[in-house]
């Protein structure tokens, strides 16, 4: 997969790429980009993606499933909603199946 120059388009690019129903962290997407200590950065993406409803940043959540990003949905509840209605269970702001419904990229995108 050919990436955009920009971090943060990378980071979008890796982002709409994640299955409806399944999540990532912001440390799998930094791994992947070759950037494994930028974690934050991909944070600072997807806070920076408000608007772009074709970039799914609810479904980055941190390294332990906790919805670590919800306080930049509109509403108090969004981001959890829209991860439920893709079938994603959620108990107080962490996926509760967690490493079932992860998506590693490093493996999910590797090049066949």
């Amino acid at each position: 997969m050919a990436l955009a120059p920009n971090f943060f388009d990378r980071v979008y690019e890796v982002a709409r790429l994640i299955p409806a129903g399944s999540v990532t962290s912001y440390g799998a997407i930094a791994k992947y980009l070759s950037a494994p200590r930028s974690a934050r950065m991909v944070g600072w993406a997807m806070n920076n993606c408000k608007g772009r409803e074709d970039v799914p940043a609810h479904r980055v959540v941190n390294r332990n499933g906790m919805l670590t990003g919800k306080f930049h949905f509109e509403g108090t509840n969004l981001m959890q909603q829209l991860l439920e209605a893709e079938g994603v269970e959620v108990k107080e702001n962490q996926v509760v199946n967690f490493k079932e419904v992860f998506w590693d990229p490093s493996i999910e995108l590797l090049e066949k």
